[in-house]
């Protein structure tokens, strides 16, 4: 097979994930699309495989995260996170981001954040700590609790019958090797961002907007109690409801003898969590009108649909040419798995979807024969899109600190993430090598 042939595909597979992902929203699902029809009609590849089983995990989940939304579980949860880290502003830079993780590992969508990051940034900046150092790990933290969450798109690719799920992986493994992996990480980002930039008092740009009079301690006072507004009962029945359900997933992801005969676990997130869809609205008094308007259901949609069009154009790429990557690939990747680890990284990057970043490279991990427990420890490589500031997790963080510590650099990938998305990157993987070494 040509070599030239193979890179002048991958130019087009290349161009298709940058231009989809300038156009934002749907476009990287489009685009991924019109790069199928490159490959199929222009070059002569046989389409390759689609992932309906992820997308069709990612319309259960969202559907569900949606229903809970308009509920008021959503907001309800918020205002309990509110309460919790008033009462312990000293411990912000832990708390705030340990916040954020748990919240994402229970939702499965890093889209929960949103609502908990301008509350870490008033109680930081109120008792005079820099929101950079909470923010930066915050965010990070989110996308963190998605590689380790039950119900989480990425989770639901990893443990596929396509994918890991064929090679033995089951959704227990999973969380044993990536949650207590990711919590380490996100204590060990914390407790070295403690400890990074002046204090607030001693920030330049904070003494300047305090001179203007762009930060308003009496103003702050008043928005951090309008955080704490009671929430009606239906709302604590919705959260309930919705915590059930993830906790059937778990159970059933645990215990493979409970499963029903003929199950397959894929199929049983997607039941479950469809099915607490109804059981959400019902107890919790949500319309689905309100639902379907959500932030969380159109980024959710969004997220289908990306999938279907990347992860579809790079299983016809990869698969196409298979040849050539079983001749001049895998046998550099299986003498350095890490190597792989790397791809994964950038190719996050480029995707800004661990779901997407999964199907697309994780058939080519499992091709060249690395350890499925090995690609199990890299799964946190896939968060890798704090590199560049541009995620709206990002954005919404340095939007939210009023103080201006959480900010873009002059070379802009000299900003606020970079350190703890690396840190949390690191030592994530490399506890995940640790905790295998004992499970396999």
């Amino acid at each position: 097979m040509s070599t030239v042939l193979v890179l002048l595909q991958l130019l087009v597979v290349l161009a298709m994930i940058f231009i989809g992902a300038r156009v934002g929203s749907i476009g990287m699902g489009i685009y991924g699309m019109v790069g199928v029809f490159i490959l199929v009609f222009v070059f002569g590849k046989a389409p390759g495989s689609v992932p309906v089983d992820v997308m069709l995990i990612i319309v259960s989940v969202i559907t569900a995260s949606a229903a809970l939304q308009a509920a008021g579980g959503l907001d309800y949860m918020v205002g309990l996170a509110a309460k919790f880290l008033k009462k312990h502003p000293s411990r912000i830079t832990y708390y705030g981001p340990l916040t954020t993780w748990l919240f994402c590992l229970v939702a499965g969508t890093a889209h929960t954040s949103y609502s908990l990051l301008p509350i870490i940034a008033e109680i930081a900046t109120n008792n005079k700590i820099r929101p950079e150092r909470p923010l930066s790990v915050a965010t990070v933290a989110a996308s963190l609790g998605i590689t380790g969450s039950p119900v989480s798109a990425a989770t639901a690719a990893i443990i596929s019958t396509d994918l890991l799920g064929g090679k033995g992986i089951e959704l227990s493994h999973v969380l044993i090797v990536c949650i207590p992996a990711s919590l380490v990480a996100i204590l060990v980002a914390a407790f070295v961002q403690n400890r990074v930039g002046k204090e607030l008092e001693d920030d330049p740009e904070y003494q300047r907007r305090v001179k203007e009079g762009i930060i308003n301690p009496q103003e702050d006072a008043k928005k951090m109690q309008e955080m704490e507004h009671e929430a009606p009962r239906s709302a604590k029945y919705s959260v309930l409801a919705f915590l059930l359900s993830v906790v059937l997933v778990v159970v059933f992801g645990c215990f493979k003898s409970l499963r029903p005969a003929g199950a397959s676990m894929t199929q049983i997130i997607e039941i479950i969590m469809m099915a607490s869809a109804a059981l959400i609205l019902l107890v919790g008094k949500g319309d689905v009108k309100v639902a379907v308007r959500g932030n969380v259901f159109s980024s959710g949609m969004n997220a289908v649909i990306s999938i279907f069009g990347i992860a579809w154009m790079g299983s016809t790429f990869f698969n196409g040419n298979l040849p050539f990557f079983q001749a001049h690939v895998f046998p550099m990747i299986g003498e350095y798995p890490i190597i792989f680890a790397v791809a994964l990284f950038i190719m996050s990057i480029m995707l800004f979807s661990q779901g997407a970043t999964v199907n697309t490279l994780y058939p080519i991990g499992i091709a060249a024969g690395i350890n499925p427990f090995v690609l199990l420890a890299m799964f946190p490589a896939v968060n890798g899109y704090f590199f560049i500031p541009n995620y709206p997790t990002e954005v919404a963080a340095m939007g939210f600190d009023r103080t201006g510590t959480t900010r873009v650099g002059k070379y802009v990938i000299n900003h606020s993430f970079q350190l703890s998305g690396f840190i949390t990157t690191i030592v994530a993987i490399g506890l995940g090598y640790l905790i295998i070494s004992f499970i396999q």
